[in-house]
């Protein structure tokens, strides 16, 4: 995995150097060089089985990432007959959906994550750019911290949120803020969070609405916030946050135009 936590002044832009990007310029499956997938019913009991290097769910083309939610029917491998868990008391899935992430393949710690994307909409829809603490496997989440670059609920049509999630006396914590836009499914917008030793400022579009010091993460003398990152890129269907599904507004395709991310020159 290569991890990048400093960068040389070479090549540096406004203050900043490009450590790690996708164009996203070459036609096919995500490359796999830079990807993996997550398959199955992963998280948040959401409707959607993500697939792993199915062109009908997460492709390239055209200059864009392509991630796809579809309406049909999906066998699921997990299937056992009178379980009581959510992934796999249910033989078929209605929906599928893809999320690819960098987990193995890079992980960073501090600089600017950005990200030119157009959402989909209608209810049901939770589409989300976002990262995991490479330590997950180890000490688990929430305490591995989360950091959600954009979120965005179809029930809620003109909010975009930014949270962080972590561990606060042996719990799940966590805090965030939105900003409103009107149909910001209406066009590419760019998604980024600038991240140091400090703080995170999320941005819209360039425009700042929300801070957050990492001091306050700090539990049992570990901040997750200050140990690098992978990222992560998704579209939900339902579940504990997406809500109530509207199966007529399927397909709906989530575009990602390019993701940079860039360290202090």
């Amino acid at each position: 995995m290569y991890m990048a936590d400093s960068a040389s002044k070479s090549n540096a832009v406004n203050g900043w150097k490009l450590v790690w990007s996708d164009e996203f310029d070459r036609d096919g499956l995500p490359d796999s060089s830079k990807w993996i997938y997550e398959v199955g019913f992963v998280r948040n009991k959401e409707e959607q089985y993500y697939t792993e290097a199915r062109l009908e769910n997460a492709r390239v083309e055209k200059g864009m990432l392509v991630i796809e939610g579809r309406r049909e029917k999906f066998p699921n491998p997990g299937f056992k007959a009178g379980s009581d868990k959510w992934s796999e008391n249910r033989e078929f899935a209605e929906y599928t959906a893809a999320s690819i992430t960098t987990q193995g393949k890079f992980a960073v710690k501090y600089g600017r994550i950005e990200i030119r994307a157009k959402l989909p909409h209608g209810t049901g829809i939770w589409p989300a750019i976002w990262m995991l603490g490479t330590n997950i496997t180890k000490i688990a989440w929430p305490r591995c911290g989360e950091i959600d670059i954009m979120e965005y609920v179809g029930f809620e049509p003109n909010s975009v949120h930014a949270t962080v999630h972590y561990s606060s006396g042996g719990k799940h914590a966590q805090k965030g803020s939105k900003i409103i836009t009107e149909k910001p499914y209406d066009d590419f917008h760019v998604y980024a969070v600038e991240w140091d030793s400090e703080k995170m400022d999320f941005y819209f579009d360039d425009k700042f609405y929300h801070t957050y010091k990492l001091d306050d993460a700090v539990e049992g003398g570990y901040n997750p916030f200050r140990d690098p990152h992978y990222l992560l890129i998704n579209l939900a269907v339902g579940g504990s946050w997406g809500g109530k599904v509207d199966p007529s507004i399927f397909p709906q395709k989530y575009l990602i135009d390019y993701v940079r991310i860039y360290q202090k020159a």
